[in-house]
């Protein structure tokens, strides 16, 4: 079980979060709980390094910010041992979770699930910190943001779990975001390819990592909510959403449980940019020019457009960044302009990204035919386009996301029914 900083935000919450994994145990099962700092805990603590030292050392940087999930692991231990049930916390050094590569986005190399196993056949419920590990070096190191997801989904593998439930402050993954359509639907099951490729088009819901490792180790994942009342169904017979391989998948669609769909759902991103280079020249490594110095500064480009151009010899570029880095971005390509040889640098972050994700487009022609239509038929322009076996990306201008979304809700049969029908 795994709860975000909102379900731990707080005495009163925490009182709730030990309700929940009470009940799980008392149900026979034995249980591993990873928790997440206080909400908005993590960010003051990066507020105070930032303030001790501008150009803070990572190292020192993640003793400080791991200690907000040190905290609730000890104040979950105490109020299950205040219920009545034997608990204990577990901080990342101790199992170990033993991780590579840098401080502040480590990612998990391996952990030593023999302890634990042994602690929780004894009863006992362990309570373990999420987000952080431990290097080599013997250095604490933490995950990036969303790391407690991954450190979850990593422990159930390392101890063999029936599933991972996480939960959050949403009781599923939906069809599209509820708070643009009214009418979004939750899902009983999605594909682990389904749910990275809605994770990394900008669904909140689960941190695209955590996803990988999932699909990779064939850990079941639930999603819901701890936002429950104390007399709600218990997870195991009122699921969320469960991400499962697509054999799994195919079972639920033979036996009926789930329908299957051509889309499964549609997310967007604003936090993207487009940069466009004019009157680049149409010559071979050219677009390498552009693209090595941004690969060399970890910038993620993800939709290319090159476009023929009007004078022979001469060609546009348009891609796009996280809007994060569109500064440092223009800077490189400032810097690399001689060697580019380009006219002009546009730049323009008003845009959105609009992705429609469905593990039934494999098999079925006409989804992005569908999509360019019912964007059409609304006026809405399309800025670029790029797909994937699963997915169609657009961009458009920020000012439609919301138009958009509803539209293509709706274009591909996904609203969910009225009640009163």
């Amino acid at each position: 079980m795994k709860f975000g900083g909102t379900s731990m935000a707080g005495t009163e919450r925490i009182r709730r979060v030990a309700n929940l994994v009470r009940k799980q145990a008392a149900g026979g099962n034995q249980v591993a709980v990873v928790v997440s700092a206080m909400a908005g805990e993590t960010d003051r603590l990066v507020n105070f390094c930032r303030e001790a030292n501008a150009l803070y050392d990572p190292a020192e940087y993640d003793v400080v910010v791991a200690s907000g999930e040190q905290v609730t692991s000890g104040l979950l231990a105490l109020t299950l041992q205040s219920l009545g049930a034997k608990a204990r916390s577990w901080l990342g050094w101790q199992l170990p979770l033993r991780t590579v590569e840098s401080h502040a986005k480590a990612r998990v190399e391996s952990i030593d699930g023999e302890a634990l196993i042994a602690s929780m056949e004894s009863g006992e419920i362990a309570v373990i910190p999420g987000f952080q590990g431990v290097s080599d070096e013997g250095r604490i190191t933490t995950m990036g943001r969303g790391g407690s997801d991954t450190s979850a989904v990593a422990i159930a593998a390392a101890i063999g779990a029936d599933r991972c439930d996480i939960y959050t402050d949403v009781d599923g993954v939906y069809t599209t975001d509820p708070r643009i359509v009214a009418k979004a639907r939750k899902l009983k099951a999605v594909t682990y390819e389904e749910m990275l490729e809605l994770a990394s088009v900008g669904a909140k819901v689960l941190q695209t990592r955590s996803v990988g490792l999932a699909m990779k180790e064939g850990v079941r994942v639930q999603v819901l909510s701890s936002f429950v009342g104390d007399d709600a169904v218990p997870a195991d017979d009122l699921p969320g959403t469960m991400i499962v391989s697509e054999e799994e998948m195919n079972e639920l669609v033979e036996n009926g449980e789930v329908e299957r769909q051509h889309v499964t759902g549609i997310a967007h991103d604003k936090n993207e940019a487009k940069v466009i280079l004019t009157r680049v020249p149409d010559k071979p490594g050219a677009v390498a020019h552009i693209f090595e110095p941004l690969a060399r500064a970890s910038i993620n480009v993800d939709m290319i457009i090159q476009n023929v151009g009007r004078d022979k010899g001469e060609t546009d570029v348009t891609f796009t960044v996280p809007q994060a880095d569109l500064a440092r971005a223009q800077a490189l390509l400032e810097d690399k302009r001689d060697d580019i040889g380009y006219n002009r640098l546009i730049t323009d972050s008003k845009i959105a990204k609009i992705s429609v994700v469905g593990v039934g487009m494999k098999s079925h022609a006409g989804v992005a035919a569908t999509m360019f239509q019912s964007l059409a038929d609304r006026g809405i322009n399309i800025q670029a386009i790029t797909t994937s076996e699963i997915k169609v990306s657009v961009m458009i201008d920020e000012d439609e996301t919301e138009l958009a979304v509803r539209v293509l809700h709706t274009a591909y049969g996904l609203d969910a029914a009225d009640e009163a029908a």
